[in-house]
């Protein structure tokens, strides 16, 4: 089961609404992100939430709950606690983050889930995905470079690979305003996998997979 979410990005005001920082974007908005206490440490700002008190706030906002809205059940097995990560090391340094946090609190590569943009896959389009390539990704590259595997969990946000412009300054610059209503839509319907996903055993990990492999949510 998940332990740990990290959510891939640059910090800085100049960053915040650029392609490359969709993750960020995703977790700003989810419905309980105003209810996690960030710390700066672990060269980033991470959070912790007891995952009963977690279940209950998905419960609360609407995301994930049993049919009747009362709060889901937590699986046997279920950690205690689930960290929130944003590494602020710039991408291409992302894996010195995650691995310190994941080190320091005992946390398993396959416990871990990455949040990130994906070049190959069109907006409006997510994916889960488990392991497999980097796909020229840096912070990818950074998680394999430390923890020497990229056997991790990662939810992807397609972003549409450029034809006609530098995939740097493309990645850097910020969504137009009919993206961003794509996204909006996208990040609305995700939010109930997502939070289903982290209170779900490996079995039913393998179920949402299966849904989620690569979901288009809205064309362009």
């Amino acid at each position: 089961m998940i332990k740990l979410v990290a959510f891939l990005g640059n910090y800085g005001a100049e960053y915040e609404l650029t392609r490359h920082n969709v993750a960020w974007q995703f977790a700003s908005q989810l419905p309980f992100y105003n209810r996690l206490s960030f710390q700066q440490k672990f060269k980033g700002d991470y959070a912790v939430v007891e995952t009963q008190r977690l279940a209950e706030w998905f419960a609360e906002t609407g995301i994930y709950a049993k049919k009747d809205g009362s709060v889901a059940n937590i699986p046997d097995g279920a950690p205690d606690k689930i960290y929130f990560l944003k590494p602020l090391t710039y991408m291409n340094l992302s894996g010195e983050s995650v691995g310190e946090l994941a080190r320091f609190f005992k946390i398993n590569l396959d416990e871990i889930l990455v949040v990130h943009d994906e070049l190959e896959l069109p907006i409006g389009t997510v994916s889960l995905k488990w392991s497999g390539g980097l796909g020229g990704h840096n912070g990818l590259r950074s998680m394999k470079a430390v923890f020497g595997s990229a056997d991790f969990w990662r939810l992807r946000f397609g972003l549409t690979k450029p034809t006609d412009r530098d995939i740097a300054d493309y990645v850097l610059s910020p969504f137009t305003a009919d993206e961003r209503i794509i996204l909006a839509q996208e990040f609305s319907q995700t939010n109930g996998m997502f939070a289903k996903f982290l209170l779900s055993t490996n079995e039913n990990q393998q179920r949402i997979l299966q849904s989620w492999s690569k979901k288009k949510i809205v064309e362009k």
